[in-house]
Order: C-alpha cells, then sequence, then structure tokens
C-alpha cells in the first residue's frame, strides 16, 4: 500500500497561480519524474510528485484484470485523490491543476482523471492508457468541461497498445475533454522532443496545436 510521501519542486503552491501533479513510471520515482521538469515550461508553476512504495504503482502490466493489481491501484488512486484534496483545501482550485505522467504513471493519470472528470487545467499523458483487462466504463462519470488533454504513444510499443490508446482517447472525448492524441511509429518506450513541445503548448496556454 503507498504511503503519503510526496515531494516538491518550483514555487510552493500557495505561492502559484498553477500546479502540476507529477505520476512516475514503474521503476522510477518522485524525484526521476520531477528532474524532467527542466525540459518543461513550468517556471510559474508549483510541482508536486507523490512517490509510489517499492517504484511501482501496481504490480502487473496495466491489461491485467482489476483485481490483480489490487489492493495497490485502489491505493494510488486514493493517494492522487488526497493529494489534489490537499490542494483543492489550499484554494486552489481543481481548474488549476495539471496532471502529467509518464508509462505506468500515464496509466494512473488517465484511470483518475475519467474516475474523476471535472475541468481541470490539463492533462499529459506520455504513453498510457485506461487501465484494466477492458475499459471498464461504468467506472467513469463526469465532465471535464473541455479540459484539454494531450496523449502520446509509440506505434508499436512495448507495454502499451495502440488499440487501448485510441480507445481511452476516444472515452475522453466522449467526456468532453478535448483531446489532441499523437502517434507516433516506432519511437520506442520514451518522450520524443515533438510530445515536449505539445506538452508545453498545452501547459502554457491550453492551445491545441496543428499535428
Amino acid at each position: 500500500m503507498h504511503s503519503k510521501r510526496i515531494y516538491s519542486a518550483g514555487k510552493l503552491p500557495a505561492e502559484a497561480e498553477r500546479v502540476l501533479l507529477m505520476l512516475h513510471g514503474r521503476g522510477a520515482g518522485a524525484r526521476d519524474i520531477l528532474s524532467f521538469s527542466e525540459y518543461l515550461d513550468v517556471k510559474d508553476f508549483a510541482l508536486i510528485a507523490p512517490q509510489a512504495e517499492n517504484n511501482s504503482w501496481y504490480p502487473h502490466s496495466f491489461l491485467a484484470p482489476q483485481e490483480q493489481n489490487e489492493p495497490w491501484l485502489t491505493s494510488a488512486l486514493k493517494l492522487v485523490k488526497e493529494v489534489i484534496q490537499d490542494l483543492n483545501e489550499q484554494g486552489i482550485k481543481s481548474e488549476s491543476v495539471y496532471m502529467l505522467g509518464f508509462s505506468q504513471g500515464a496509466c494512473l493519470t488517465l484511470e483518475f482523471a475519467a474516475r474523476n472528470a471535472k475541468r481541470y487545467g490539463g492533462i499529459i499523458a506520455f504513453t498510457g492508457g485506461l487501465i484494466g483487462e477492458r475499459i471498464q466504463g461504468e467506472n467513469y462519470s463526469g465532465d471535464f468541461n473541455g479540459t484539454p488533454v494531450f496523449i502520446g504513444s509509440s506505434d508499436p510499443d512495448p507495454h502499451v497498445p495502440v488499440e487501448r490508446v485510441n480507445a481511452t482517447a476516444e472515452l475522453f472525448r466522449r467526456m468532453n475533454a478535448s483531446v489532441e492524441l499523437k502517434i507516433y511509429k516506432n519511437l520506442g518506450h520514451t518522450i520524443s522532443q515533438d510530445e515536449i513541445s505539445k506538452a508545453n503548448a498545452l501547459i502554457l496556454s491550453g492551445h491545441k496545436e496543428q499535428s
């Protein structure tokens, strides 16, 4: 189960107009994802990153039956919710909260957002999709109210099938998110400069780049 270990960088939440919640991938850590912020235009952001127990949010593939990833998945979702509630209690509205994740962290970002849809500042998922053996639409409710979302992934990717990425983007669109999806041929399991550029555009202004 995940304990509440939060690392931070950038401005203090009380002094920032926007907060970026960053979720690391499997085998990495909060400090790793925070260090990625040097490539992002986040000088006016507070940056916060929770740390997964044993550097993993859940033990098996995100495509495994959900019960195989319990109780860790539920614990991870609860932790993200608590972090955002803490920000709300500090006077930071959800519209000023941005979320970013890579790989397992991207899957967790998308799963949390779809289960708690509302207007956020923006959602950035580098190589991820909704979690489960199948997409369980009954788990998702709410309205993103135009929240800008960028999802980037490779075709093929060794861990994240492009079919799941496409289906995830479609569900987010049905929930009234403004989704930009970019699939890169043979990119591999990494983050490209083009993805970083699109993330920066999203974070800075919410402007939707043309593909």
